[in-house]
């Protein structure tokens, strides 16, 4: 879910505290953010099985040798210890996918993209290689494969999400919205679907598992800023109808520490000045013709 909100930090809909729903009866709707939910912890399940059982966790499971001591193409040998995710997999299917059972639409949606989360570990794994020979000489090279970070599969689904597509439940299988064929669409397989389209986020209601943008923090400018970050005020203050405020507030933080011998360090108390812009409420016009008419008056009585 940390992954989740990161991915959405500048996004309308950003992960709120109730998406994670899957372990509960079908409270929000079949839409996108629904389907990313599913993919993701499906893959987070996955991921943490996997990598705990590379340290040893488990006494059922531990390295993938399958391919250890058969030459690759680039002339390099498999070998070391591949992280055994085809154990992951089974347990991550089991596990999320044992609550739907059921065969309508939403389960069978569920259980498609729960199938896309796992499948993105799978496409993100990398291969690590280390050198054999005299000297530091890459004589001979052995390579096997590790689990990506998770912000790799996090940033993988994120691109499914944004390509995912609109399904219908035809005779118990999910077809392409609005196909007039009942046969599966081979090319859903590895997308993320939705059955219902999403609202635009800009107002709270929870039924649909939207906080709203009204206080929102966004991004004007900046050099460390995507494209993305920066259009995040018209996407969360404009588009929906708020203004981008700006507010300016003083944090003091510990800087120009230095270790005394010993055995101390000393800092000092450094105070720094962070603007930041937050969603508000658009003023009335009578409000800032009262506002301007303050301020004249004020101006008058100084004079």
């Amino acid at each position: 879910m940390e992954e989740c909100k990161y991915q959405f930090s500048w996004d309308r809909w950003n992960c709120t505290d109730n998406a994670l729903s899957m372990f509960k009866p079908n409270t929000l709707p079949a839409n996108r953010e629904t389907s990313f939910v599913h993919a993701i912890s499906a893959a987070g399940v996955m991921y943490v099985l996997t990598r705990n059982c590379s340290k040893g966790a488990f006494e059922q499971c531990g390295c993938d040798l399958t391919n250890n001591g058969k030459k690759a193409e680039g002339g390099w040998t498999w070998g070391g210890c591949s992280d055994d995710i085809a154990f992951g997999e089974e347990i991550s299917e089991m596990y999320t996918d044992g609550v739907e059972n059921g065969q309508d639409a939403r389960a069978a949606m569920n259980r498609h993209n729960n199938d896309v989360g796992r499948e993105a570990v799978r496409q993100t794994m990398k291969r690590v290689c280390k050198c054999h020979g005299v000297s530091g000489s890459c004589t001979t090279k052995t390579c096997w494969l590790q689990l990506a970070d998770f912000r790799a599969i996090g940033v993988f689904l994120k691109k499914k999400y944004k390509k995912a597509d609109k399904v219908d439940y035809v005779r118990g299988q999910l077809t392409e919205n609005n196909s007039a064929s009942s046969k599966r669409n081979p090319g859903l397989k590895k997308d993320m679907v939705f059955l219902e389209d999403s609202p635009d986020y800009c107002r709270e209601n929870l039924t649909v598992g939207s906080r709203g943008t009204l206080g929102r923090e966004c991004i004007r400018g900046g050099k460390t800023t995507d494209k993305y970050e920066k259009k995040s005020c018209k996407r969360l203050c404009k588009d929906c109808g708020y203004v981008p405020k700006r507010i300016t507030t003083e944090v003091t933080s510990s800087c120009n520490c230095k270790f005394h011998w010993c055995c101390s360090v000393k800092c000092s108390q450094c105070t720094k000045t962070v603007t930041k812009y937050i969603c508000v409420q658009r003023e009335s016009k009578n409000r800032r013709k009262n506002v301007r008419k303050k301020s004249k008056q004020r101006r008058r009585n100084k004079i």
